[in-house]
């Protein structure tokens, strides 16, 4: 009943429930309840203990009425405005930290505690902003960093950095994304019609950027809360291979031994500059069929073009176009890869943890 719902059942959940049972079953001489016990149970009961995979939101008892009106809205959008699949773009924030450590890491057999460094910030938060189109197009990224000031440091081009007090997607930062990332998409000079879909976050349903983003010729299609793992291309297939290319990139520089230290002896953070260039890279490597099958996946592609990819290799996954992987490296690859994602994104305001407004 408790998996049904997608609640996690613990080890400890199953034991104290044997002995509510038991209580209320009378049996006074029951001995199970204990670790050996709780094994075998699951063992009877072909039950074992999982990673989870993903986490997300109950889907709304209306979903599928409401997932046939966004497809019917979808389609005469795109009917009505003669729209290509270059002209349908997806955005969405993904929240990041400075630390980017895995979960798993490869030991020595028996060994008892698994220690990963890591510089200490793995609560300093930052957001990315991606964007890309259904013909597979990535529009450049946006990093919202939680700062007071911009960065002294000298940052590298290919991304658009901005700072607030929270970090993290307002009604201003998106007008900055519309004139620094939406409106500079390649061809979006010679587009007079497009269509946006993002989330509904607070942030996205502010009327002065919806009024903003019309002048740009888009109209807007704002995903049904709930749906996003459904409907959002970027969740259902961009964001986990983007995270994972950006932790790939952060295991680099805390190998690369190019660090400086406190006089405490603590290893700094990595610099804005050096972070811009993590997701620059991560961006980078995100396959053109990734984006396209994410598209096609949520069902915004356009029909002539849901073909499109099928008989192609559909790498949701991590593997880069320039270092082949073994299928042993990939599947642990995958099971490092980020689960968390942006239905939580619609009601998030911000990052509570302290920041640096100066440095």
């Amino acid at each position: 009943m408790q998996r049904d719902n997608n609640r996690a059942v613990s080890t400890v959940a199953i034991k104290l429930k044997a002995r509510v049972m038991a209580s209320e079953m009378k049996i006074e001489d029951f001995t199970g309840g204990c670790v050996n016990w709780v094994y075998k149970f699951m063992k009877r009961n072909q039950l074992v203990v999982r990673a989870r995979t993903t986490v997300g939101q109950k889907l709304p008892d209306d979903w599928e009425q409401k997932l046939s009106s966004f497809h019917t809205f979808i389609r005469s959008e795109i009917s009505e405005m003669s729209l290509t699949n270059a002209d349908i773009i997806n955005m969405d924030e993904v929240p990041m930290t400075f630390d980017v450590p895995s979960s798993r890491t490869v030991a020595e057999k028996g060994e008892k505690t698994i220690t990963v460094s890591t510089t200490g910030h793995e609560r300093t938060n930052f957001t990315v902003v991606l964007a890309c189109t259904a013909s597979g197009i990535k529009l450049k990224p946006m990093l919202i960093f939680k700062r007071v000031t911009m960065p002294r440091e000298s940052l590298p081009e290919g991304a658009v950095v901005v700072c607030n007090n929270k970090g993290w997607m307002n009604a201003e930062v998106m007008q900055k994304w519309t004139d620094k990332c939406f409106r500079t998409r390649p061809g979006a000079f010679f587009k007079t019609r497009s269509l946006l879909i993002f989330d509904s976050m607070a942030a996205h349903k502010e009327s002065s950027v919806q009024r903003y983003i019309n002048q740009t010729g888009a109209h807007l299609a704002v995903i049904p809360g709930g749906l996003t793992k459904l409907l959002q291309p970027l969740d259902v297939s961009v964001n986990h291979p983007f995270k994972a290319y950006v932790r790939e990139e952060w295991d680099k520089w805390m190998m690369s031994g190019q660090h400086s230290y406190t006089p405490c002896g603590r290893q700094r953070r990595a610099t804005y500059a050096e972070v811009c260039k993590w997701v620059i890279t991560a961006w980078g490597k995100v396959r053109t069929q990734t984006i396209v099958n994410g598209f096609r996946k949520c069902g915004i592609l356009h029909d002539a073009d849901e073909s499109d990819g099928e008989d192609e290799d559909d790498d949701d996954s991590v593997a880069s176009d320039s270092e082949p992987i073994a299928d042993e490296d990939r599947q642990a690859l995958v099971m490092d890869v980020f689960a968390e994602d942006s239905d939580d994104n619609e009601s998030f305001n911000g990052f509570d943890v302290s920041y640096d407004d100066k440095n």
